[in-house]
């Protein structure tokens, strides 16, 4: 498996694959295609970042991360999703790593990730717990009554500001 920049042609496996995942809502599904048109059409634009897993010509997940604004080095994880039958082979992990590896040869400093605490995105919250997130704030109702918004966070290593032993940080499993 390699991990590159998102090209054109990859926009309509991710496209299925998102939907595939029958977890986001169409809005959702928009709004991840919108980026990736932002990121496709706009080559010189600042503000997302995005990466494929290919294997043999097949799109396993993709990544999309961006400068927090008016920040000194947080960025924002704005969508990852992997191909389903992809769930457990390290593909989501391996994508994570090569972000946190992107955000730091920026000088970043952390990464924040956002989720819905809907039981569909119980997945997705044990995952980021697993590869060494952690919950950083909780607002409850965020999205609507009984979603609450929750945030995670992986404070990284730079030579700006070396390691963060608050949280342990084993810098992205390497």
């Amino acid at each position: 498996m390699i991990i590159r920049k998102l090209h054109k042609d990859d926009r309509e496996q991710i496209h299925r694959l998102i939907i595939e995942t029958a977890v986001f809502s169409d809005e959702e599904v928009n709004i991840a295609m919108e980026l990736i048109d932002i990121f496709i059409n706009n080559p010189n634009q600042k503000d997302y970042d995005l990466y494929s897993a290919i294997e043999n010509g097949e799109v396993l997940g993709y990544i999309c991360i961006g400068p927090t604004p008016i920040t000194d080095g947080s960025y924002d994880l704005y969508w990852i999703v992997v191909k389903v039958l992809s769930h457990g082979k390290g593909v989501g992990k391996k994508l994570i790593q090569f972000a946190e590896n992107s955000v730091m040869k920026n000088n970043g400093r952390l990464l924040v990730a956002e989720t819905s605490s809907q039981e569909k995105y119980r997945n997705t919250r044990e995952f980021y717990l697993r590869i060494g997130y952690s919950e950083l704030a909780k607002i409850n109702d965020y999205y609507k009554v009984g979603d609450d918004l929750i945030i995670y966070g992986k404070y990284l290593y730079t030579e700006k500001t070396g390691p963060n032993s608050i949280f342990n940080n084993n810098f992205g499993g390497q």
